[in-house]
């Protein structure tokens, strides 16, 4: 009898320890960071344009498939998740914009906490609503810019590679696995998708879609081409490398000349909010009539259409495309 009652024992935390790994082993084949690897990267190509392979999963929206339904309802949505995917940054859909409704909501609980009038408490929850906005397609050009910077570098390893006699797809998987990010990350999808059976040509277009780059584009439009048309490859990648390195060059020097133009007009968009808030802060009754006066209020409309112009015309003039 006691011999059973062991046995039974034995047994039975065989049995829970086998049902607990058994549930550790489902959850990991589903969640866990390979599968979650592998989703994100099949996720990534859903950023291009539409190709009928069915391995390729659609980029999700928000976690909860009631959001993922209401976001589907917003029109032009895809757009705003393409440019949270440009920017490197990892939010979804959902994520971003509740990151703005907090932000915009601290920003309007704050200014009410110390009795600002209601405009002031609705112009400072629009701004910081769009700070977010602003925070997103910042780090979109940031990350675009250290893709141009780093494009001739890559080029010139896939034109060694490929003299070396490495295809192009393992030129690809050379960038991808050698390079810094975030070029490489691109370069990685694009053979990612080559090896999940989408064709060459698209997986480029989606490249170009993923990093909208004028060097990027001239890099896919030369390659697509020479496919067609046949040539020496190696040589052309080689010559595309000088060529973005040279407008890389010049458009340093021009960032140089036009150092001076840039710091002027942050200066004049700047200061006159900043000596308003000093103002404020010494005297608050100086500039109470501008908001509880009609007179003063059509004037602060009339000094921030006149400012919106000053600044679209100084960007206009400093902003010199090479």
């Amino acid at each position: 009898m006691d011999y059973l009652y062991y046995l039974f024992v034995v047994l039975a935390f065989l049995a829970v320890v086998l049902f607990f790994e058994g549930m550790y082993l489902a959850w990991n084949a589903y969640k866990g960071p390979e599968a979650k690897r592998i989703e994100k990267r099949l996720q990534a190509m859903s950023a291009g344009v539409s190709h009928k392979n069915t391995l390729v999963k659609q980029r999700l929206l928000a976690e909860t498939p009631v959001v993922e339904r209401l976001l589907l309802q917003i029109p032009r949505i895809h757009q705003l998740d393409r440019i949270i995917l440009q920017s490197g940054l990892n939010l979804s859909v959902a994520g971003f914009i509740g990151l703005i409704l907090l932000v915009a909501a601290g920003g309007v609980v704050v200014t009410s906490l110390i009795s600002l009038p209601v405009l002031v408490v609705l112009v400072v929850g629009v701004v910081c609503a769009l700070a977010p906005v602003f925070y997103l397609l910042g780090a979109k050009h940031k990350r675009i810019i250290m893709i141009e910077q780093q494009l001739p570098d890559a080029l010139d390893l896939m034109a060694r590679a490929m003299t070396a006699g490495h295809a192009f797809p393992s030129a690809l998987q050379m960038v991808g696995g050698e390079m810094p990010e975030p070029i490489a990350a691109e370069f990685r999808i694009v053979f990612d998708e080559i090896n999940y059976g989408i064709s060459a040509q698209e997986a480029l277009v989606n490249l170009t879609v993923r990093v909208p780059s004028t060097d990027l584009s001239y890099f896919v439009i030369a390659v697509l081409i020479q496919r067609e048309t046949g040539g020496n490859l190696a040589e052309l990648l080689g010559n595309i490398s000088e060529l973005i390195r040279a407008r890389l060059k010049l458009l340093g020097t021009v960032r140089v000349l036009s150092a001076e133009g840039r710091l002027s007009a942050w200066i004049l968009t700047l200061l006159p909010f900043a000596l308003a808030f000093v103002l404020n802060i010494v005297n608050p009754k100086f500039l109470s009539v501008l908001w509880t006066d009609p007179m003063g209020m059509k004037m602060v409309g009339i000094a921030l259409f006149m400012m919106a112009v000053g600044i679209f015309t100084m960007w206009r003039i400093i902003k010199i495309r090479v």
